[in-house]
């Protein structure tokens, strides 16, 4: 990279020729590094005054933008068409059915139950998802359209996420009306005499966003309580909103019920700490009131009603109207509460095994559940009693039974149970169930994301549904609801054998069904997205993203044992709600889910290859999921994840990413201590997806061929291949290794040897030394050197099947993307050069101060810079007291200009560490872009 003067700032073009140019020397020397070579030459230029931190900042920029154009791109690809009347054509054509009433079933079936969830997704800034949705909503990717966000981030609060939520589902719930109101259209034309008693559903919408209380203790009950009130404020404001013109009467009512909800929701918005407060707002909400309105059952039989007397348009507008209660009730939605499994064993260990002598997981406890089941009697309960609970699994319970007695009593509320490994926590959930009253309005959903769960899942579905009280239970609500999770099983065995074993698992729950007799139930299975390649499932389609999330061939198992599937999916976070991030695109991607219902499948589809031939599949997924286990319980590959912290990520939700731990446990991070979502966000920021791609060529290794033709044939198999190659065509084992340099001593020590570096050199050197002792660079070169071995079996494989995607035909930005992520990782490994040199170089702190400068300096090489920064600011204060500030009358002078601040300590070593940090954040975005999603 020779710029045309020495003081030019190069350009992306620049970095990328000298990229090619570089990668060309592995031919030479396949052990050279051109990613880091890339690093090298900028860090001289940033070292040497040739190139400023200003020009850097403009580098990152120009790449920041690209990735949010690929990113929009991407997005428009995937959920396209995305223009309104495109999509209303799509409803046209799939509305054509001869028979009303197999019309009629068709569209009061869900295509999918959509759930906006939240955690820390929410990777880019407000104006930033502005930006991306608004040009994949007019499908203008150019600059000027998609880079006019500023890079600043917000702070990211519970609030904000229910906010961005609630946006979601306005725009989803307003793409539904158009598609019900289309509906009632093509009904009216060409059944005029029956068209008024549709009742279309095409679509649910629920959220856990305030009330997923797993693995985190900042939701009080009183939040989730304020936001069910303010969620049926909103609801009722777009329902008055719908009938103001057409039924002016009932909108005024329904007004009338919004203002009072919304003083409510002010009630328990203020702080309710003292008892006599409390009581205020209860009392408020549970008294009788001319304006309170629970239930929209008689609201929707008035509505239907009024329609049958109306003319066509108006009666359209009422039925449309009425669809919508039906589906949300009084609220945006159904709602997910969530608690963890030790949750519910602390809180029914009480009634149980109040003395803590009973394994929870023996069959004595089991007896003693059904026993509790059989004598429960439903207890009354208020807001008080709800208010003294200390058990939060509990406490979500009394929470329910104020929900459904005061403010909705219409819409299911979920109860999902994580980590749930035993039957008696499931009929512990229902024992609490029955005991608040809300039984027969609450889904016990148990999750299965844990590797002990999705091995034994069958196994407990079986007990489970042979329960005779969960079996009563179970047809009194109509459904069998369980949860399958992608984001610790992914974490824990692998992307690949993470779906594999949900899909089995999914299986063995329509197998369950049939030998319990529960075929005259729903199966509600929701599948909370995964991660894959990011928060998007699979990257490649919306038919291979729809499949990832419930295969064809789970669907089959389902219509073959005659069990109702009711599908559900996650859409989570910012990443997941810019498919509802504008009218557009929430039509486009509601459009596309009715394209292909998630219920439906081709049962007389000949046996797909993958599953008749078990004796390679098997094999093939077990191999991979041992490779997995193997990286996951390697001391090398826990150091290189954990090696940064989580310091290359920014905040990107309002729950904690990890668990705190001081100064010392960073070097012994476990990974199990941070969180699925962040675990793999770092493994794109480090450069290769190891828990989408690891395993796969070393288990086909010695039965390549056989391996090969079933991956072909199968169309499982090549939805497989189509993710790992979307993966490995972003991947950089070199950009790993690379990371590893930074903690190279031998390179500190070698780089200013020829005398040409002198300003850096003692810097250099002292970073040299320190590193001496440091682990990390032999770390990644043995995790670089584990996964190099693994891809080579890999590209040996890959090469025996056709690629479904070549790049010179569908995806001709492969390259392009592969060149700016080189690009961008370069410059992040300039910046912490730069970050280093300055921290080993900053002058010893004053007497003063308490810390020493080892630890400033370890906490600078675990990217824990904020705490850094603190205490070089503690120990160099900017502004110092005055002796200007005094009356005094004898002269003094000192202190002189040398003993006035701190001032040039800021300028020359602060400041450009917490630039340089700033602008390796806003890296770590545009890379996460260019792979198309956060985690």
């Amino acid at each position: 990279m020779t710029p045309p003067s020495a003081t030019a700032a190069p350009t992306i073009v620049d970095l990328n020729t000298r990229l090619a140019q570089l990668h060309q020397q592995t031919a030479e020397n396949p052990q050279f590094n051109p990613v880091f070579q890339l690093a090298l030459d900028l860090s001289r230029k940033l070292e040497s005054g040739a190139l400023s931190l200003d020009a850097i900042e403009a580098l990152v920029a120009e790449l920041e933008c690209e990735g949010l154009r690929v990113r929009a791109a991407r997005l428009d690809r995937i959920a396209g068409p995305i223009a309104p009347d495109a999509n209303d054509n799509a409803i046209e054509a799939l509305a054509a059915q001869d028979d009303f009433t197999a019309f009629a079933v068709h569209w009061q079936r869900p295509a999918a139950h959509v759930v906006f969830t939240a955690h820390p997704t929410f990777l880019l800034s407000r104006a930033q998802s502005e930006a991306v949705r608004t040009s994949a909503s007019n499908g203008d990717f150019s600059e000027a359209s998609v880079c006019v966000a500023p890079a600043q981030r917000d702070t990211i609060t519970l609030d904000y996420e229910h906010d961005e939520a609630m946006a979601a589902l306005t725009r989803g719930q307003a793409a539904r009306d158009r598609i019900n109101a289309h509906l009632f259209r093509i009904a009216a034309q060409r059944w005029p005499k029956k068209w008024k008693s549709l009742q279309p559903m095409p679509f649910r919408f629920a959220s856990w966003v305030g009330y997923d209380m797993d693995g985190r203790t900042d939701i009080s009950w009183s939040t989730s309580i304020r936001y069910r009130l303010q969620e049926k404020a909103l609801r009722l404001t777009s329902y008055v909103a719908a009938l103001q013109t057409v039924l002016p009467s009932l909108a005024a009512r329904l007004d009338r019920a919004r203002a009072h909800t919304q003083e409510m929701a002010e009630h328990f918005a203020a702080d309710l700490s003292a008892p006599e407060d409390l009581s205020k707002a209860a009392n408020a909400l549970t008294a009788d009131h001319a304006d309170k309105l629970i239930s929209l059952a008689p609201v929707i039989a008035e509505l239907e009603d009024e329609a049958r007397h109306a003319e066509t348009d108006v009666a359209r507008e009422l039925l449309v109207v009425a669809a919508a209660m039906r589906a949300d009730g009084l609220g945006m939605g159904w709602i997910h509460f969530r608690v963890n499994s030790s949750q519910l064993q602390n809180a029914i260990r009480q009634r149980i095994d109040p003395e803590g002598t009973l394994n929870l997981a023996s069959q004595a406890a089991l007896v003693r559940m059904r026993e509790l089941l059989a004598e429960v009697k439903p207890l009354r309960s208020n807001f008080a009693a709800l208010a003294i609970e200390n058990s939060t699994a509990v406490r979500q319970f009394l929470a329910m039974a104020q929900i459904l007695g005061h403010i909705d009593a219409d819409a299911p509320i979920r109860m999902l149970v994580a980590e749930c490994e035993q039957p008696t926590t499931v009929l512990a959930a229902l024992y609490y169930a029955e005991m608040f009253g809300v039984a027969d309005k609450v889904d016990v959903s148990p999750l299965f994301e844990t590797e002990t769960a999705l091995e034994h899942g069958g196994r407990f579905l079986d007990a489970v549904l042979a329960e005779p009280a969960y079996r009563a239970y179970a047809r009194r609500r109509g459904r069998v609801a369980i949860q399958t999770g992608f984001s610790d099983a992914g974490r824990f065995v692998g992307q690949i054998p993470a779906a594999l074993a949900i899909e089995r698992l999914q299986g063995r729950l329509a197998e369950a069904m049939v030998a319990n007799g529960l075929t005259d139930v729903s199966a509600l299975v929701f599948n909370t997205g995964g991660e894959s390649m990011g928060r998007g499932c699979h990257p490649s389609s919306m038919e291979d993203r729809l499949h990832w999330q419930m295969s064809p061939w789970a669907r089959r198992k389902f219509l073959r044992a005659g069990v109702r599937l009711e599908p559900e999916v996650s859409f989570q976070g910012g990443d997941g709600y810019l498919w509802f991030g504008s009218d557009e695109l929430a039509l486009a991607t509601l459009t596309r889910l009715t394209e292909q219902p998630l219920w439906q499948a081709d049962t007389s589809t000949p046996a797909d290859p993958f599953y008749r031939r078990t004796d390679l599949s098997l094999d093939f997924y077990r191999a991979i999921r041992d490779t997995q286990h193997a990286h996951l319980e390697s001391r090398t590959y826990s150091r290189a994840i954990t090696a940064f912290g989580l310091g290359l990520l920014n905040d990107t939700g309002s729950r904690k990413a990890r668990r705190q731990s001081d100064l010392a446990a960073d070097r012994t991070m476990s990974l199990r201590q941070i969180r699925a979502i962040p675990h793999n966000a770092i493994l794109q920021q480090l450069g290769y997806p190891v828990n989408v791609i690891a395993g796969v060529g070393s288990a086909a290794e010695g039965n390549q061929e056989e391996i090969a033709a079933l991956l072909r044939d199968s169309e499982r198999g090549r939805a497989l291949v189509r993710l790992v190659r979307a993966a490995n065509a972003l991947a950089s084992i070199k950009t790993v290794a690379a990371f590893g340099e930074l903690f190279n001593s031998a390179y500190w020590s070698s780089r200013p040897y020829r005398g040409d570096e002198q300003r850096i050199a003692d810097g250099c050197l002292r970073l040299a030394e320190y590193l001496t002792k440091d682990d990390r660079a032999g770390v990644y070169r043995r995790l670089a050197s584990r996964l190099r071995v693994d891809a080579v079996k890999l590209h040996r494989l890959l090469t025996m099947i056709p690629d479904d995607a070549p790049q010179d035909s569908s995806r001709p930005e492969r390259e392009a993307t592969r060149r700016n992520i080189g690009a961008l990782q370069a410059l992040r490994l300039t910046l912490f050069q730069h970050m280093f040199l300055r921290t080993v170089m900053v002058p010893q702190f004053s007497r003063a101060n308490d810390i020493s400068h080892d630890d400033v300096m370890e906490m600078f090489f675990t990217l824990r810079v904020e705490d850094g920064l603190a205490q070089l600011r503690r120990a160099f204060p900017v502004h110092l007291a005055s002796i200007d500030d005094f009356a005094i009358d004898a002269p003094s002078d000192y202190p002189d200009e040398s003993a006035t601040g701190y001032a040039q300590i800021h300028r020359d070593f602060i400041e450009p560490i917490e630039r340089s940090y700033a602008l390796s954040l806003r890296i770590g975005t545009a890379i996460a872009n260019e792979f198309g999603a956060h985690g």
